[in-house]
């Protein structure tokens, strides 16, 4: 019955691709049109047949972890990349779609991130050994989406551009005060204050993230323009010349979106600018995949552009620029894809083997996501005045610094 609803669910699905599924009895059930790379999956067991009919999203990650679902070649990026685009282009059968419309209407309730719930969340995926991040990131610990301006430039390359770009859209000046919200290990915080003369407070609710911070500032001698605390958007006080939050939107969930922009606009001088930076959803409103929610972000939401047009416009700002970056975040997941699998043995040793998979499976799914679904990184810079930036974009263009990044990543 499951091995028969399974076969009817794949058919209906993989119009594309090259697919070979060898089922739990040893018989192996073929899709697509043939084109593209080959590939064939193994599953071992009945039950993972059943869950893959009832919860797709959810089972093919926990199988992938748990050996349950073995890919030849291990190539589980073809693979995923194969069911976004189908997942993205092809109708879902028929008894799946009220489990899609349960987790859409219910997500303002799985969403809602009060204070202890989002220390939980954070503490889940953040305060993970600083050690695995090293193994991974660039070298100032980014770890948010980096700009490139030719998919050849280096992660290094990339990610200096993206400080760059987004101090640009903040006309960042000596002497300013600014506010970063989920500051992350620090390193946009001390770009801004060692690059710009900035004086900047830098907040998160992860303690292995706000410990680190703080010893970077030290060693850097920055001490004394930066200051990292343990501390959530909401408990903020003071103003501020410049606001920027790079890669947190994404947890404040949407019943406080409106809470996350009045902060904001109560926080900064009136004559200020604000940029948040985050991933958005280009199609209809939607819950947060299962498995993602499970194992990775818990109250993680990726918001579309209207809602997060609702919250900005209820909050009166300015909206003076929208952007945004298409294949950007692709580019830097494969980076990271890449070098943590690399360092795969020594993720090992930190944790084990089915860690080493779930992380794989993770930066994967979110890579083929940027390249096949309906998913991009939006830049919102915000003011409360109509005149707090110039008219045209071209203060942004002007006297790039690409050649010294370049110059200093080699």
């Amino acid at each position: 019955m499951w091995q028969k609803a399974l076969d009817r669910m794949l058919r209906t699905m993989l119009q594309q691709g090259s697919l070979t599924i060898v089922m739990p009895d040893g018989k192996p059930c073929r899709y697509g049109d043939g084109s593209g790379v080959p590939l064939t999956v193994r599953l071992h067991d009945t039950a993972t047949v059943r869950h893959l009919v009832i919860n797709p999203e959810l089972a093919l990650g926990e199988a992938y972890m748990n050996e349950r679902l073995t890919i030849e070649g291990d190539d589980v990026q073809e693979l995923l990349g194969l069911i976004v685009k189908a997942m993205h282009n092809a109708p879902r059968i028929w008894w799946q779609k009220p489990l899609l419309e349960m987790r859409h209407v219910s997500r303002r309730f799985t969403q809602n991130n009060v204070l202890p719930r989002s220390q939980r969340n954070v503490a889940h995926h953040y305060d993970l050994s600083g050690e695995l991040y090293d193994l991974f990131l660039d070298a100032d610990q980014q770890y948010s989406c980096a700009y490139f301006r030719d998919q050849s430039d280096t992660l290094e390359l990339a990610q200096a551009q993206k400080k760059d770009h987004i101090a640009r859209k903040l006309m960042i000046a000596p002497g300013m005060r600014v506010l970063d919200i989920g500051c992350g290990w620090g390193g946009m915080a001390l770009t801004l204050a060692r690059d710009y003369g900035a004086h900047v407070l830098g907040i998160t609710l992860s303690k292995e993230q706000h410990t680190r911070a703080t010893a970077r500032a030290a060693r850097e001698g920055l001490s004394d323009l930066v200051e990292f605390r343990l501390c959530d958007y909401r408990g903020v006080m003071g103003a501020f010349d410049r606001i920027v939050s790079v890669g947190m939107f994404e947890h404040v969930g949407i019943p406080h979106h409106k809470v996350f922009f009045d902060t904001i606009r109560n926080r900064l001088a009136p004559d200020g600018i604000a940029l948040v930076h985050t991933i958005g959803w280009m199609g209809r409103p939607n819950g947060t995949n299962p498995w993602i929610a499970k194992y990775i972000f818990p109250g993680g939401y990726v918001p579309t552009l209207s809602e997060t047009a609702v919250a900005i416009e209820s909050s009166q700002l300015w909206s003076a620029d929208v952007e945004c970056w298409r294949l950007h975040y692709a580019y830097t997941l494969r980076h990271w894809f890449n070098r943590f699998t690399d360092k795969q043995d020594e993720v090992r040793a930190l944790y084990d083997d089915r860690f080493v998979r779930m992380w794989r499976f993770y930066l994967a799914a979110c890579e083929q996501t940027f390249r096949h679904g309906p998913q991009a990184v939006f830049q919102f810079q915000l003011s409360r005045k109509i005149d707090a930036v110039p008219l045209t974009r071209d203060y942004l263009y002007q006297h790039s610094k690409r050649d010294l990044f370049k110059n200093a990543a080699e």
